[in-house]
């Protein structure tokens, strides 16, 4: 694989997909680099569950991510199925929350003022941080797959800032409370990574996150995003 090839497969899967806060790698409009130098001091990129912006109307339907360089041990991607999480639980608890709508925003992430904004100094990726980030969204909790059916959990602590007709602090809790659940081991894949490897995942059906222990060495993967999903 390499960069061509990564196009290709992402134009094959329905082309790609809008990358508000990221830029591209040089000669490239689609392709982003998830790089972090052996040096680097910044908090990790991405280490909480979330589906690729999220917080878009349009939310890209998946993901691709190919291996460029990968450190010798740590910098392994999670991933927690949703739809397996929502067939878990009680009738009562599903049925309360296909009730509920989620707003959603990128402001704590990519607003001038967020995790990755003026003050994230010294990292490595080239994040665009915009006031364009203080917009909202709104999403049901729970979506139906456009293309199987089922029903899954469309809930991340990151892009979430509320839930409609519901108090803050209630919402932040039962957010909480759900995230834990979410990311219960019987729901996790680890994925480890090799050289040369691309990997790519549906974001109406997963969420994702980073992890690190690879402090010394460089991690780079390259990313695109497939076209918004059907539903």
């Amino acid at each position: 694989m390499d960069d061509d090839a990564l196009e290709r497969l992402t134009k094959a899967f329905g082309g790609f997909g809008e990358d508000p806060f990221f830029a591209p790698i040089a000669g490239r409009k689609n392709i982003a680099a998830i790089l972090r130098e052996a040096d680097e001091k910044t908090p990790l990129f991405a280490e909480n569950w979330h589906s690729d912006w999220s917080f878009l109307a349009q939310p890209p339907a998946g993901t691709c991510l190919l291996s460029i360089e990968v450190p010798p041990t740590g910098g392994d991607t999670l991933f927690a199925n949703q739809i397996a999480a929502f067939a878990a639980l009680p009738e009562d608890r599903k049925n309360r929350l296909r009730k509920l709508t989620a707003i959603h925003s990128a402001r704590g992430a990519y607003a001038p003022k967020g995790t990755y904004g003026e003050k994230d100094e010294g990292r490595s990726m080239a994040i665009r941080p915009s006031e364009s980030a203080m917009a909202t969204q709104t999403h049901p909790l729970v979506r139906s797959h456009p293309e199987t059916g089922e029903e899954g959990i469309f809930s991340c602590a990151g892009y979430i800032i509320g839930i409609e007709g519901m108090d803050d602090t209630d919402a932040f809790a039962l957010l909480v409370e759900l995230l834990e659940w979410q990311g219960r081991d019987e729901f996790v894949y680890r994925h480890k990574w090799q050289p040369n490897m691309v990997v790519m995942w549906d974001n109406r059906s997963v969420l994702h996150k980073a992890t690190g222990g690879y402090e010394g060495h460089r991690r780079e993967l390259h990313r695109t995003t497939i076209a918004a999903w059907n539903g």
